[in-house]
């Protein structure tokens, strides 16, 4: 059962993921804890998220915009190590406040609140921009700190990732390549992490469905490439804007 439940959600959510940048670990991660230990699914998804931006890697590599990944990859580098250090200071912190829905209990820490709220910013920023620029190409730098910083603190460094780079100039193929090399460097820092995390060793116990979930996740990407071909900029970037807001009002309400 859980084969299936798990390939059905990485075939998904990576056809999503090519237009937008982030959001198969943010989806993965809850579906695989349905069957394993969070720290179990915390590794077997990282795996599965770094292949599979491999495999986009070979699809989009060679059209990255190599100023841009500069720009923005070096400060996000440095400030994913200053998130996780201030992550083991906060990871104590009670949650603000909890609420019960739909028969389950969510919990709003002060972390996932501050995440939602910015990234709520960013996507209402960008969905009235139109074709206009809503964050200038000159806050690159800026833009990697913030996404490195808050994913050493949250894991959610894609979502800043996308909301900056679609401010840029990039073209699709580029956007899409860009986010993919810069996605690949915090993978391998993220995936080093993982290592020694307890419960790492058992993703070679669970080989088989860590290649049919990356198989799956491959699938999903190789017919989102031919709708791709099919779309503007203009609109992966209302995409992208959307699928921000809906991801920053999930985390600021606990539900994600």
């Amino acid at each position: 059962m859980e084969y299936v439940v798990i390939c059905l959600a990485s075939l998904a959510v990576s056809g999503l993921t090519l237009f937008s940048g982030f959001g198969l670990g943010t989806v993965l991660t809850p579906v695989m804890a349905l069957f394993f230990p969070l720290e179990t699914a915390v590794a077997v998804t990282a795996v599965v998220h770094f292949a599979n931006n491999l495999f986009k890697l070979t699809l989009f590599g060679r059209q990255a915009d190599l100023g841009v990944t500069l720009r923005f990859g070096l400060p996000a580098l440095v400030a994913s190590f200053a998130g996780a250090w201030v992550l083991v200071g906060v990871a104590g912190l009670d949650p603000l406040f909890s609420y019960s829905l739909g028969g389950g209990q969510f919990f709003v820490t002060p972390v996932k609140l501050l995440v939602g709220v910015l990234i709520v910013f960013f996507a209402v920023l960008e969905l009235r921009g139109g074709k206009r620029q809503a964050i200038p190409a000159a806050w690159l730098p800026l833009g990697g700190v913030v996404s490195g910083f808050f994913g050493g603190l949250s894991g959610n460094q894609g979502a800043f990732r996308s909301a900056f780079l679609l401010g840029a100039g990039l073209g699709k193929d580029a956007f899409i390549a860009t986010g993919v090399v810069l996605a690949c460097v915090v993978d391998v820092t993220r995936l080093g992490v993982y290592a020694g995390m307890p419960g790492s060793h058992m993703i070679t116990d669970n080989a088989g469905l860590v290649v049919a979930a990356t198989l799956s996740a491959s699938l999903g990407v190789h017919y989102s490439r031919k709708v791709l071909k099919k779309m503007t900029i203009q609109t992966v970037r209302l995409l992208v804007g959307a699928m921000l807001l809906a991801l920053g009002m999930g985390l600021a309400s606990g539900l994600i």
